[in-house]
């Protein structure tokens, strides 16, 4: 039994556990691992999901229990809905649910009443809100709904308008998969992709089919632009119980990925922004939110919207020892939630996409401006001195994903050795 930390100022309860949700093949996946470390410290039972039983959130010394169950994320709702059930029985009380992908966060909002029913317990939110906010063409309806800065952007529904847009826009453009189910079903694109050129851009729709879902982007040039994160816990009434700010510094793929290295920096304009477009939304439950400052115009513009937690939420923890996970638990389990300002300077590393990363952005030139010089305190994602067999675990798994990343690091430095940077 892992050693529990009864010094921090708020006693959580232990009698209700904690499930790590996640549909999809991704057994690398840190924020899973720092969940389960988050409250499995404070002596909360912790449960997860997991492809198999050699994942490292199957390794964790702070895992009461791990139910393998491999999933693609496009199965029917009601195979998933089925097989959470099943997991709430053998679980046998209440349990808190955490949702650490798109796919998951969705299903269970839009299926309620059977998963409350079974005892689980998460933040009650309108349920369709979800999908349109993990939804690339939804979040962007509802930035100009709302008043939101958000990159102009086009939603093709055919090769032909496909043309039209090329035939007007600035290159270079980005494409993204539009949905967050048929990302992995029908995925158009892998991942957030640079299109330099309209020939380029005709090119690639060709493949695309006769409805693609894509959303074509405009492009924020990195080196007039800033990436930003927040993460935060709302309320039944959209009200922030947990808010932190910080300044992402590399990603994985570069300017497109997920997060490698990141400083928690404090930004009450960006603190606001985020609080007013959640309290206009009726959103509930934690958000880890991609912004980029643009600093062409001054404006913030909202580039993903997760409703839910971030792999990289462990960057954030304020003073009194919550983090959105934290947070979430207190809240829903009626103990109140502690203030305290975040631990600014603080700085987040991924050691397995962070070297990747640093290479590639040396390259680039790109710089944070908001950084700080040198960190306050560093959180590793895998390597933990109470919990080290995450790390290994991942280390033994990463080989062929390692392979993936030094190629794709190879490809981005022939592309940029061979093309004109951009203006």
């Amino acid at each position: 039994m892992a050693k529990r930390n009864d010094s921090l100022p708020f006693a959580v309860d232990r009698e209700v556990p904690g499930l790590i949700v996640k549909f999809g093949n991704y057994p690398l996946h840190h924020g899973g691992v720092g969940a389960i470390r988050s409250l499995g410290r404070l002596g909360v039972p912790m449960y997860a999901i997991t492809e198999d039983r050699y994942t490292p959130a199957a390794a964790s010394r702070h895992l009461t229990g791990a139910f393998p169950w491999p999933t693609t994320g496009v199965e029917e709702p009601r195979r998933l809905v089925e097989g959470m059930l099943r997991i709430a029985r053998r679980i046998g009380r209440p349990t808190v649910l955490i949702p650490t992908d798109e796919e998951a966060a969705v299903l269970i909002a839009e299926h309620q009443e059977p998963l409350a029913a079974a005892g689980f317990l998460f933040p009650r939110v309108e349920a369709q809100l979800p999908r349109r906010l993990a939804s690339k063409q939804g979040l962007h309806e509802l930035c100009v709904e709302h008043g939101i800065a958000s990159p102009a952007a086009s939603f093709p529904e055919s090769y032909t308008d496909v043309a039209e847009f090329a035939a007007g826009a600035t290159f270079p453009v980005v494409a993204k998969n539009r949905e967050a189910f048929t990302r992995r079903s029908r995925p158009v694109v892998n991942g957030t992709t640079r299109i330099e050129t309209p020939e380029r851009l005709l090119c690639l729709a060709r493949g695309w089919g006769e409805r693609p879902g894509v959303i074509l982007q405009e492009y924020l040039p990195r080196e007039q632009a800033e990436d930003w994160i927040v993460h935060a816990y709302f309320d039944a009434d959209s009200a922030p119980r947990a808010m932190f700010t910080g300044v992402k510094v590399r990603s994985w793929p570069p300017h497109a990925g997920m997060t490698a290295n990141a400083y928690v920096v404090d930004n009450p304009e960006l603190a606001d922004l985020a609080a007013r477009f959640i309290k206009q939304i009726g959103f509930t439950g934690v958000i880890d939110l991609d912004l980029r400052f643009d600093r062409r115009d001054g404006q913030y513009k909202l580039l993903d919207f997760n409703p839910r937690m971030g792999a990289q939420f462990r960057l954030f923890e304020s003073e009194s020892g919550i983090d959105v996970v934290r947070a979430m638990h207190l809240h829903l389990t009626g103990r109140p939630v502690p203030k305290g300002e975040q631990r600014a300077g603080h700085r987040y590393v991924v050691e397995n996409i962070d070297l990747p990363a640093l290479l590639a952005y040396r390259r680039s030139g790109y710089t944070t401006p908001h950084a700080p010089p040198r960190a306050s305190g560093t959180e590793l994602a895998w390597l933990a001195a109470d919990d080290m067999k995450p790390f290994f675990t991942m280390l033994a798994r990463f080989v062929r994903p390692g392979a993936k990343h030094l190629y794709q690091l190879w490809r981005t430095n022939r592309r940029g050795s061979s093309s004109p940077p951009t203006k």
